[in-house]
């Protein structure tokens, strides 16, 4: 059985830094009919219970600690017994929304997350959050960049615990070198490509954010 990806998109808020805004976000399902992996349980645990189905849950994996992103993965994780992974350095991001409950395990640069046939790759990619990750499988040919990467650039690095600079390091030298038929699979809006993107970075660095 092929593993597939399936999108879901879920509607809430982001908030930090005293703001609060309306977000759609893109809830990712990697898998295959028997098992899966859910990529930022966003905001609807019902919603993503129910694309998910009867098959087996094996982790929820956060590409970054923004409320929008893990808002649901609690409440998911206790329906279905998944672990929820993010990687230390979101720590203090995570804890803003859930002061109570820590996620299950650690993620790690270089770790591969195996399930339903799938393995996907950690790249760690601080920036638009200190541990920030995208996940790449090359048997896909695609990578879930979370809000590191979009399509027209980079994710917003004007708040807390974001960095300009180091966001242009991390897409430079993790995600543009991968192959440019990649498929980049965003937190919010339509996908892209690497190489769609890549003739791009130096306008990036241009703007400046």
């Amino acid at each position: 059985m092929a593993a597939r990806i399936e999108r879901l998109v879920t509607s809430g808020t982001f908030s930090l830094d005293g703001g609060t805004w309306e977000v759609d976000n893109n809830v990712w399902i990697v898998g295959d009919d028997h098992e899966v992996i859910v990529i930022d349980a966003a905001h609807d645990a019902d919603a993503v219970a129910e694309a998910v189905g009867d098959r087996r849950l094996a982790a929820i994996v956060c590409t970054h600690a923004h409320n929008d992103h893990i808002d649901a993965a609690p409440a998911l994780a206790d329906r279905t017994g998944a672990t929820i992974w993010l990687h230390p350095d979101d720590l203090p991001l995570w804890k803003l929304t859930h002061p109570d409950r820590d996620p299950d395990a650690h993620l790690a640069d270089g770790q591969v997350i195996e399930a339903a046939g799938v393995d996907l790759t950690v790249l760690h990619t601080p920036g638009h959050a200190p541990g920030a990750v995208c996940l790449y499988d090359p048997a896909l040919a695609a990578v879930f960049t979370g809000d590191t990467l979009f399509q027209g650039g980079p994710g917003a690095t004007g708040r807390s615990y974001s960095h300009f600079p180091t966001i242009i390091d991390s897409i430079r030298d993790r995600l543009l070198t991968l192959p440019a038929e990649t498929k980049v699979l965003t937190g919010h809006g339509d996908p892209t490509t690497i190489g769609a993107e890549a003739p791009h970075l130096e306008e990036w660095i241009a703007r400046g954010h």
